[in-house]
């Protein structure tokens, strides 16, 4: 069997008193989507900002594309193909969709531009970034500033632009967060057409969505990870019905 993509081994990290993760232990496998889920303040983020470098673990190990890459900040791991989108939208709301999209191009591409404005007349940043606005369904929206478009069409348009940074694997924090059940549809769509690209670690609560998705899913309660397995392991497991499944939203902590 390959490599996985992802290796969590043995994550820890406290805030003071609170364990936000106790040995977390997870992989993510090329074409797949492996969703984490739990209740509000399960530590389920605290996971994703530690993939990404926003915040270092106490203890335990990260490896991506087979190397370790603990001691690498964000834009290092960014660069080696890890894609992340957050739980509250981070377009840039004075461009276009198109413009949003066009800067990831050029990143990736390294090109650098005095002025942005000629780069705008650039066939090599604005065919490509049309591309992925198509595939997110966003081309008649290609124009409209960032910060006028829908909440569903913001988040669509994030995916857009983590997936013209060409990544390796997806981190998406709750994209499905704030949308109506139309929008979440669309976008339940669009995802399970994007396993193939790129392998998706996926942190969500519409559990319509997630287990709609997933192809293994994690559940983490108090920063520790109970249980792990296909959907149907997952609806069957007693310990995760007891803490997540059968209603008990009620704990605190680390989000």
């Amino acid at each position: 069997m390959p490599e996985p993509i992802l290796q969590l081994e043995g994550l820890c990290k406290r805030f003071g008193a609170v364990v936000a993760s106790d040995d977390v232990t997870l992989d993510l496998r090329a074409g797949e989507i492996h969703a984490l889920i739990g209740p509000n303040g399960a530590g389920k983020s605290t996971v994703i900002k530690q993939i990404a470098g926003e915040i270092r673990q106490d203890s335990g190990a990260i490896r991506f594309a087979g190397r370790d890459i603990d001691r690498l900040d964000m834009v290092a791991r960014a660069r080696l193909g890890l894609a992340r989108t957050f739980q509250v939208s981070s377009v840039a709301p004075e461009f276009s969709a198109l413009q949003n999209v066009m800067l990831a191009v050029q990143s990736v591409e390294r090109k650098t531009y005095r002025f942005f404005r000629p780069a705008l007349r650039e066939a090599s940043l604005t065919e490509p970034a049309m591309s992925y606005l198509v595939r997110l369904l966003l081309d008649d929206r290609a124009q409209v500033r960032a910060g006028d478009l829908s909440h569903g069409e913001r988040r669509a348009l994030e995916i857009a632009i983590a997936l013209a940074l060409k990544p390796k694997a997806f981190l998406l924090d709750e994209p499905m967060a704030g949308m109506g059940p139309e929008n979440t549809a669309k976008l339940v769509e669009i995802l399970d057409g994007l396993r193939a690209e790129a392998p998706i670690l996926l942190v969500e609560h519409d559990m319509d969505a997630v287990f709609a998705l997933a192809d293994r899913i994690s559940v983490i309660v108090y920063g520790r990870i109970i249980a792990s397995g296909t959907p149907q392991q997952i609806r069957a497991n007693e310990e995760v019905q007891r803490a997540y499944l059968g209603g008990d939203e009620g704990h605190d902590g680390a989000a």
